[in-house]
């Protein structure tokens, strides 16, 4: 069984917010109820609340108050996380990527501006400045194929335009 993050602090906040019993507690934790009485007495060290940090919900306390025998689950970090992480561009290729929009814009010109950005991690003004011709740098911009500057996979470049060939660039 995976513990919670600072199981001492999480017993004791547990202990000291929620009329559950010393054994649920001890249960979830992994300590020996003995081990929780002693650290009800001491009070050495500070409080953790489990809701705070997204271990526990209210939900969960609530199910197991109401039955000293059930078990308290720990919400796993899977379940914790949302969305999506950005995708790292290193700093040697972040020139390359309005190159890169250039290319999409000019070979797809029916992706949509949200697409491009999931694609290729930039920003919707971005690649609005490019497509209106008004960025900072447009008139250095080449088309370059985000496959050979190795920006994204063509996985994902297919997975935008799944049924459409693109075309020969300008």
């Amino acid at each position: 069984m995976t513990r919670p993050l600072m199981p001492k602090a999480t017993a004791l906040w547990l202990i000291n917010h929620t009329r559950l019993t010393l054994e649920q507690i001890a249960h979830f934790c992994g300590f020996h109820p003995l081990e929780l009485s002693v650290l009800q007495e001491g009070k050495t060290i500070q409080e953790l609340s489990p809701l705070v940090n997204g271990q526990l919900t209210q939900e969960e306390i609530a199910r197991c108050e109401a039955d000293p025998k059930a078990h308290l689950t720990l919400m796993l970090q899977e379940e914790i996380k949302k969305g999506t992480p950005k995708k790292y561009t290193p700093l040697a290729k972040r020139n390359e990527v309005p190159n890169a929009v250039l290319w999409i814009i000019r070979t797809m010109p029916e992706v949509s501006d949200a697409q491009i950005c999931s694609l290729l991690s930039t920003t919707k003004t971005t690649v609005k400045a490019i497509r209106e011709g008004i960025h900072w740098n447009f008139k250095n911009l080449t088309p370059k194929d985000p496959l050979s500057l190795e920006l994204c996979s063509q996985e994902s470049l297919l997975a935008i335009l799944p049924d459409l060939e693109p075309k020969n660039p300008l």
